[in-house]
């Protein structure tokens, strides 16, 4: 089954946690431990997002992260698409896709590329703000799984 990656899940828990905390800089020791990931792969991921512009960092003692922008402005695909090299759902719908040896006589890349565009436009349309909205309602956000409902 379709699954987003373990970078990902973290890049998502990572800047919903900022979300809630949108007007101070959080610490990677702070996300880590109140949401029990690893220090070392989320230190990783957030260095990645800083490079896509979706977080800032503030070096020193009172240092630490947050979102470079309103969490309503940044989109579950802005997050996957800063920490995935690979983003669709068959390899030859990826940008260098091209190279499959059943394309002449392919029945299901038209319908794929449907589905595609349809997770895509979920990915768009969930902000990191609905994220951390939902997950506030719930009181809860240990470890929370994040579902997405392709049947809407």
């Amino acid at each position: 089954m379709l699954r987003i990656s373990r970078r990902a899940e973290y890049g998502i828990i990572a800047t919903q946690f900022m979300a809630r905390e949108f007007e101070r800089l959080v610490s990677v020791k702070e996300i880590s431990d109140s949401m029990d990931l690893s220090f070392d792969f989320l230190s990783k991921t957030l260095q990645a997002l800083l490079k896509t512009g979706i977080v800032v960092s503030q070096k020193g003692v009172r240092g630490g992260y947050k979102l470079a922008r309103n969490p309503e402005k940044i989109s579950l695909y802005d997050i996957i698409d800063s920490l995935e090299d690979k983003k669709a759902i068959v390899e030859c719908l990826e940008p260098k896709g091209d190279s499959c040896e059943k394309a002449k006589i392919c029945t299901i890349k038209t319908p794929l590329y449907n589905l595609q565009s349809k997770i895509d436009k979920i990915f768009s349309d969930t902000s990191i703000a609905e994220i951390a909205k939902e997950t506030k309602q719930s009181g809860s956000c240990e470890n929370e799984i994040i579902k997405v409902n392709y049947a809407r």
